[in-house]
């Protein structure tokens, strides 16, 4: 990306793993960086850390939690008293639940906090990346996973698994969201010259695994896993490459295009899963 003005990154989930990683990288690159993270504890120590180790870099965390969306609205509005435009937006913050659980404004917690969270936080934040586009441009990054290449599709009309969910079908369900969601912004508003792309960062060595239910935990314990710093490399290169912004809409893993589950080339797919997520919203107030 060229242009005049600092560049200004907005990372969920960049209290640790894979989120952290990426706001050290882009701040070592002279980016801003303004951090999201959903434990206070962990997201003050973040930014104590990064600021110690880069005392000249301009880092800020703010502390929220995705999978409600007044939260997402307050987070937008503090993003706003921040800056006047985001160049990145990453939408990284996500996570597998053990069981199924509501909010308190009626959506179900997984699914809240893996898309319809980011969903809300993206549309908020659209003044802000079209400012962007005009001097060094503006991409929208999510962080998904093979996992969204592991289930037939998604049913539009039950868009948070309340029918027969699990785990797995939750986790993987929100990861295929995060695919469609790329898919989906690059087809409405990238001819405004917001770019989006989803990856698959690889099997990361992060606090990810700490939450995940005890079966998983055992499978994936056997697992071979990269570092942070490794998982990170792709969402950094979506960010900064010329090549990630001269095509819209990919998925990708290792810096490398990579095939996304087959119903994310559905015709038409990615309008009713954007309309699907705006009705479930429609029933959050504000």
């Amino acid at each position: 990306m060229q242009g005049s003005q600092v560049k200004t990154a907005v990372i969920t989930g960049a209290s640790s793993g894979i989120g952290l990683a990426a706001a050290e990288a882009l701040l070592r690159r002279g980016w801003r960086v303004i951090g999201v993270g959903r434990d206070p504890v962990r997201t003050a120590a973040a930014q104590d850390m990064l600021r110690s180790r880069m005392p000249d870099g301009d880092i800020t965390m703010l502390q929220g939690d995705l999978s409600l969306m007044a939260e997402a609205d307050r987070l937008a509005a503090a993003i706003g008293g921040l800056t006047d435009h985001v160049n990145l937006l990453a939408n990284n913050a996500g996570g597998m639940a053990d069981a199924q659980r509501m909010t308190a404004e009626g959506l179900e917690e997984n699914f809240a906090a893996n898309h319809l969270g980011p969903f809300r936080l993206t549309q908020r934040l659209q003044p802000l990346l079209l400012a962007a586009v005009k001097d060094g441009g503006a991409r929208v990054v999510m962080t998904s996973s093979d996992g969204s290449e592991m289930i037939p599709g998604i049913d539009c009309d039950d868009l948070q698994s309340l029918s027969g969910w699990s785990p797995g079908k939750a986790y993987c369900t929100g990861k295929l969201a995060n695919v469609l969601f790329a898919r989906a912004l690059a087809q409405r508003w990238g001819e405004d010259g917001i770019m989006a792309h989803a990856f698959h960062p690889g099997t990361v060595d992060s606090n990810f695994f700490t939450h995940v239910p005890a079966e998983t935990r055992r499978h994936t314990d056997a697992m071979a896993k990269i570092t942070p710093e490794q998982g990170a490399e792709t969402l950094v290169w979506l960010a900064i490459s010329p090549e990630a912004g001269e095509c819209n809409g990919g998925y990708w893993s290792d810096c490398q295009p990579r095939k996304p589950n087959p119903v994310v080339e559905q015709d038409g797919l990615p309008d009713r899963f954007w309309e699907a997520s705006e009705k479930l919203l429609a029933k959050v107030s504000g």
